[in-house]
């Protein structure tokens, strides 16, 4: 689909319009002059009052037209330009625009200045993604070449050559794992779904989860996506060897806060600040992918919500926010 442009064609820009209005509004006092001199037979000369009525009237028409200009057409003037040096300079061009005017341009301008943010973040986020994927998917796919090679080219013994179709079909279940984990990432990042779901409905028929506080308040938050979420964090923790999983929650500001406290092994402190980077695992060979996490704050964002890890003494504990369903 071709992209959406504006139709290129002559256009008044917003100050021309704004001074003709002003212009217009100058000329009817004295339009209004003019016709009454003339049906004034007496005399042609204009008295000292009508004289100071129209420099009066010029005067005030000249504050109006500076109140405009930096008001209404300087602030978005400066707007059009911040937002050509975002588009060349990028994060370093995110700064406010020198004038913001009326109460309206200044949202706007913060609104403009928000997802000016969210799309570089997002261009950084893609960038980064995009070369941790080439990455791990640059390693399998050398070693099923390297493996195919040798059994074409080099005289082995079936053992060997039943060694060397273990590696392939174990690097291509590697691949497949890692090609349907991210179809699941792309699906979050898109997961807008409405709904509403209460926390005690998210973990239910979870044996080892032990629910505390408000179970029951509603969270704008699908089912589905509420059971993949915990889901997800309840295997992390079934397989850092957890027996018990408190989740608690509680009410904080239009939000629901819930921690997810398990009772395993942990996070050790060299890992703790990677546990959301994609593909980071301490179970590769196990099969895992280091996607689960990156999943979860992905179906989270697409609903307002957030995820983070708490210390702890003991086993590993999470944070997530997420929006409460209708008043809070």
């Amino acid at each position: 689909m071709a992209p959406a442009r504006v139709p290129q064609k002559w256009r008044p820009t917003l100050a021309m319009i704004v001074f003709a209005v002003l212009l217009t509004v100058l000329a009817l006092p004295a339009a209004i002059v003019i016709w009454f001199r003339a049906l004034d037979n007496t005399t042609s000369r204009m008295g000292s009052t009508e004289l100071i009525a129209l420099a009066v009237a010029l005067v005030l028409t000249v504050l109006i037209a500076v109140v405009f200009s930096r008001t209404i057409t300087g602030p978005i003037n400066a707007l059009v330009r911040r937002t050509e040096e975002i588009g060349r300079g990028g994060r370093g061009a995110i700064v406010a625009p020198e004038q913001q005017g009326t109460r309206e341009i200044a949202t706007l301008s913060q609104s403009f200045l928000d997802l000016a943010e969210r799309l570089v973040d997002r261009t950084e986020y893609v960038s980064s993604f995009a070369a941790h994927v080439s990455h791990e998917l640059k390693s399998p796919v050398t070693a099923i070449r390297g493996s195919a090679e040798l059994l074409r080219d080099a005289e082995m013994s079936k053992t060997e050559r039943d060694r060397f179709l273990d590696h392939i079909i174990a690097d291509s279940d590697r691949l497949a794992s890692l090609l349907e984990r991210l179809r699941e990432l792309a699906r979050a990042d898109l997961d807008f779904a409405s709904g509403t779901v209460t926390l005690a409905e998210a973990v239910a028929d979870q044996p080892i989860v032990a629910l505390e506080g408000m179970g029951n308040v509603k969270v704008a938050l699908g089912l589905e996506a509420a059971r993949a979420i915990f889901g997800q964090l309840l295997r992390n923790a079934v397989e850092h060897g957890a027996t018990r999983v408190a989740v608690a929650a509680e009410r904080e500001d239009g939000m629901l806060r819930v921690t997810v406290a398990d009772d395993g092994t942990g996070i050790s402190s060299g890992n703790r600040d990677r546990v959301f980077e994609p593909f980071f695992t301490t179970r590769r060979e196990a099969g895992g992918t280091g996607m689960g996490l990156q999943i979860v704050r992905s179906m989270l964002a697409a609903h307002g919500g957030t995820i983070r890890l708490l210390p702890s003494e003991a086993g590993a504990t999470f944070e997530i926010r997420v929006p409460l369903a209708g008043p809070s």
